[in-house]
């Protein structure tokens, strides 16, 4: 199980990596050391909240991103799974309200036809 100092680590890295940025920029631009920054990217601290609010400025990005999951496969399939699962009870109760209108239709003309029947004897 991955816990939220790992979570944060990527986070920082990917999120870092994806602007171009250095640690030492980073660093600079947060307000940090060096060193501090590294070992939040090792998993080996974890910042305030204030410190999350000065990375997610410097890094341009919402300070919730920085600890957000990513989807994994099994999420994706989970989702997936679950998206499937609701479209196929969608499709039922679309599909047994057609049927339930037509047996409706279907009673009211065989109604409508053994009047016209019982008339046409009369």
């Amino acid at each position: 199980m991955i816990n939220i100092r790992e979570i944060l680590a990527e986070n920082i890295k990917e999120k870092r990596r994806k602007i171009g940025l250095t640690q030492e920029k980073l660093a600079e631009k947060a307000g940090m050391s060096l060193q501090y920054l590294a070992m939040l990217e090792l998993g080996n601290k974890f910042p305030s909240g204030e410190m999350l609010d000065r990375l997610a400025i410097a890094l341009n990005i919402e300070t919730y991103e920085l600890l957000a999951i990513k989807p994994s496969a099994n999420n994706e399939l989970e989702i997936l799974r679950n998206d499937i699962i609701y479209e196929v009870k969608t499709l039922n109760e679309n599909l047994a309200k057609d049927i339930t209108e037509k047996i409706i239709k279907a009673i009211k003309y065989s109604f409508i036809e053994e009047k016209k029947t019982k008339k046409k004897k009369y």
